[in-house]
């Protein structure tokens, strides 16, 4: 049986970083894909590198021939221009679908965002968490381009019958501690990460979804239900760095109340680092 080929988009970043090791497999080829400088392979290593922009329409049609799925990364992963955003993440997303769509692959893992629902109450989770398919309501410009990810997701299923799955990501960080207080509840970390990936590349038949990427926090205020259902299994907790966060100033106001914490009350276009 040939190799599974799966191609990362964005594959430089946090989040691509902590997967390149994490998705290893012998029976598996990792083809990375981004505009960033990236290691070279390793000894024993299958990895394919691609320097290329998902923008790029051409290069994304040859980084998509031969793939068995797609886990797609590449963007801004944070608040910036109006116009950087949509020729980024939306333009560029819709590239990336397009070359998957014309190549045949079936499956893709679209990177989304608590943001994409930041102006959500965190009142409104109940007992069983914010339900992962809640409809959007976005905090920044960053917010808006993933649920447009979201709802091209959902178009390129509807049309072509692609498996597509949005994985809505709270903060995907070695640790929560960078993150504050708020990282107890929106932590997601970097081996329940891999685990989630790899039950959305593994899971028969899910059609479009939307999930949570987050860990099995103490704090969270998002449901696992939907991720669970493909057969994802947290193991790993913030609330072990709960000690270590302690007497950090906690969000006060607006940002305490929403999903989207700080991003609620950032200025909109500006690009913030956190």
């Amino acid at each position: 049986m040939a190799d599974q080929r799966v191609l990362i988009t964005g594959s430089a970043g946090i989040v691509g970083t902590f997967m390149r090791p994490r998705l290893r497999r012998a029976d598996r080829v990792l083809r990375l894909l981004d505009l960033a400088p990236q290691p070279a392979a390793a000894d024993g290593e299958n990895v394919e590198l691609i320097t290329a922009s998902v923008t790029d329409a051409d290069a994304m049609a040859r980084a998509c021939e031969g793939v068995d799925a797609l886990i797609h990364l590449g963007g801004h992963s944070r608040e910036n221009t109006w116009e950087a955003t949509l020729d980024v993440n939306i333009n560029g997303t819709h590239t990336v679908l397009e070359a998957a769509r014309a190549a045949g692959v079936p499956r893709v893992v679209l990177a989304s965002s608590n943001h994409a629902v930041g102006f959500r109450r965190i009142d409104e989770a109940g007992e069983a968490g914010l339900p992962a398919d809640s409809t959007a309501r976005p905090d920044t410009f960053y917010g808006v381009s993933k649920a447009a990810i979201e709802a091209l997701g959902s178009l390129y299923h509807s049309r072509f019958g692609m498996d597509v799955i949005v994985v809505r990501i709270g903060s995907c960080f070695e640790s929560p501690l960078l993150l504050g207080p708020r990282g107890l509840i929106t932590w997601l970390s970097p081996d329940d990460g891999a685990r989630l990936f790899e039950a959305c590349l593994s899971c028969p038949s899910p059609g479009y979804r939307i999930i949570w990427g987050v860990s099995d926090n103490t704090r969270r205020v998002y449901s696992l239900a939907e991720a669970e259902e493909l057969g994802y299994k947290s193991l790993d907790n913030a609330e072990t760095y709960a000690a270590e966060l302690a007497g950090r100033p906690e969000l006060t106001g607006i940002a305490a109340d929403h999903v989207g914490g700080q991003f609620c009350t950032a200025p909109l276009g500006t690009f913030n680092p956190m």
